[in-house]
């Protein structure tokens, strides 16, 4: 039988690159990991609606570096880059509250996604945006699909919806697939994000895969040329 992987870490190293990024001995391990995952969740329940895509965290001896990738940057800046400085010094106070060890010297970076139709976590946040404004499920995957084909180098996305939908008593899944999602070929670039949809009657999960075609190392193109 086959087994099922999470696309984005059946993928470490070949493709992706891992969201916190630091050494630590044993004594520091356990603190780093709990300082990253406590703040990631603050970070992401506090910045929903700001289409986020992905939040890394970067540490050395002396700094500490936070990375916001989002589509839309100047609603997390704000005027004058107002809001930035806000976020910053409000991290700062959670990792006080949470008694992490502080470093020297603490950046906040914002980074621009150019693409964000081909962002697997835009593309959740989108359809949960549209979901809880109470849209019909079955227009707002059908729309969300067909925006995501018509970008530039995607070659299959698909979106399953699994709870009460439309406000139905009993709970149940829904699917639309468009395209390709080879999902066991290592060098397949498969973008994959859960979300939830917070709505009165329960929360409706929401999976999406886009595939955006195959990496192939370097060297073996220019052995080709």
């Amino acid at each position: 039988m086959s087994k099922i992987v999470h696309p984005y870490a059946h993928r470490l190293i070949i493709l992706r690159d891992w969201k916190s990024r630091w050494f630590a001995d044993h004594k520091k391990y356990c603190e780093y990991l709990k300082g990253d995952v406590l703040i990631r969740e603050y970070l992401e329940k506090k910045l929903r609606g700001n289409y986020i895509s992905s939040i890394e965290i970067e540490r050395s001896q002396k700094a500490t570096r936070f990375i916001i990738r989002t589509s839309r940057p100047g609603l997390i800046i704000g005027r004058n880059g107002e809001g930035a400085v806000k976020l910053k010094e409000e991290i700062l106070k959670k990792m006080e509250k949470l008694k992490l060890t502080k470093s020297e010297d603490f950046k906040l970076e914002i980074v621009e996604i150019p693409n964000p139709e081909a962002d697997a976590a835009i593309v959740a946040y989108m359809i949960a945006e549209g979901l809880e404004k109470r849209m019909p499920y079955r227009r707002v995957i059908k729309q969300t699909i067909e925006k995501v084909m018509g970008t530039r180098g995607v070659e299959g996305a698909r979106v399953v919806l699994s709870g009460r939908l439309g406000g139905a008593e009993i709970a149940r899944t829904e699917e639309l697939k468009k395209g390709s999602i080879p999902l066991q070929t290592f060098r397949a670039d498969i973008d994959f994000k859960r979300e939830r949809a917070h709505l009165p009657y329960g929360d409706v999960g929401i999976k999406v895969w886009i595939y955006r075609g195959k990496i192939f190392s370097k060297k073996s193109e220019d052995n080709k040329n």
